[in-house]
């Protein structure tokens, strides 16, 4: 593990707010164990391990009934962690992938037999060398035929570039950790009113108000995130997404608390309808179609 990132919280606090039943926590991760799944030579961070076991001990814990488990960069287009935590799940847990431009036909069918039901595509070039956009809207293409949706990964500043290439997907498209948002800037920011513009206009793109931890100009109890993700839950209720970010990778500053996590849901998402929809209705039909 890297000596300037921190550890996943050891001892979390249990939640006041019981998430309603069937709630899904719909980003997390697995991060080896190294000796059984290697982290990808060209990864530009190292995690602690963080497996499986924990994982599902940790969503129990919190009060959630399963899990979205996203490919996180460390390990490349090895998904081989995460396909093993799918089929250990018992059918609680999803996953969403990292593949190349040579994946082959057989495995994707491969890792859809497994659970996974998307991929991402990054671009915080902190995590993961460039790619053109050309080569992701190839793969959103394939991937499309599988009924699989999109991940993508990038920050508000980018939003302008950004943006010809989230219309050109052909795809469901999730946004992770509503972009980045410059909080300090404030809810009223061109950026961010241009952003609710675009899940405006375009109504397969969908957010997750996730990472408060990661966004926050001014650290616990993290209210300065609330009125971004206000913002997303008022607006667009039946395309939002929750989930904790657990093991929480690349934190330099605090080791963030799970279960003051979880309390800021009501914050996020007051009525119980949104609540509901949040963290139950949205991810079941996006991952758990009938």
């Amino acid at each position: 593990m890297d000596a300037n990132y921190l550890p996943f919280h050891p001892n979390p606090s249990k939640p006041r707010f019981a998430p309603p039943p069937g709630a899904v926590d719909a980003h997390c991760h697995v991060f080896g164990p190294e000796a059984r799944f290697p982290y990808a030579p060209e990864r530009k961070y190292t995690p602690c391990d963080a497996p499986k076991e924990t994982l599902f001990q940790r969503r129990d814990f919190l009060g959630f009934s399963r899990n979205v488990i996203v490919q996180a960069s460390c390990h490349g287009t090895d998904n081989a962690a995460i396909v093993v935590a799918l089929q250990s799940s018992d059918g609680k847990a999803t996953g969403v992938a990292v593949v190349g431009e040579m994946v082959s036909d057989s495995e994707l069918k491969r890792l859809d037999a497994a659970g996974v039901r998307g991929i991402r595509f990054n671009f915080l070039p902190r995590l993961v060398d460039a790619t053109p956009h050309e080569v992701f809207l190839e793969l959103a293409r394939r991937v499309k035929a599988l009924g699989w949706h999109v991940v993508v990964y990038f920050e508000m500043p980018t939003l302008a570039t950004m943006t010809p290439f989230l219309e050109a997907l052909p795809t469901v498209v999730v946004l992770d950790h509503m972009s980045v948002p410059e909080v300090k800037k404030g809810v009223h920011d061109a950026a961010f009113q241009r952003y609710l513009a675009l899940l405006q206009e375009l109504p397969d793109l969908w957010v997750k108000v996730t990472c408060p931890e990661r966004l926050s100009a001014s650290g616990p109890p993290y209210d300065d995130v609330v009125p971004f993700a206000r913002a997303l839950v008022d607006r667009f209720p039946d395309r939002v997404l929750w989930g904790t970010d657990w093991p929480h990778p690349n934190m330099t500053t605090h080791v963030p608390d799970d279960g003051a996590l979880v309390d800021m849901i009501p914050k996020f998402a007051p009525e119980r309808a949104q609540q509901e929809a949040l963290l139950v209705d949205n991810p079941m039909r996006l991952y758990w179609p009938k």
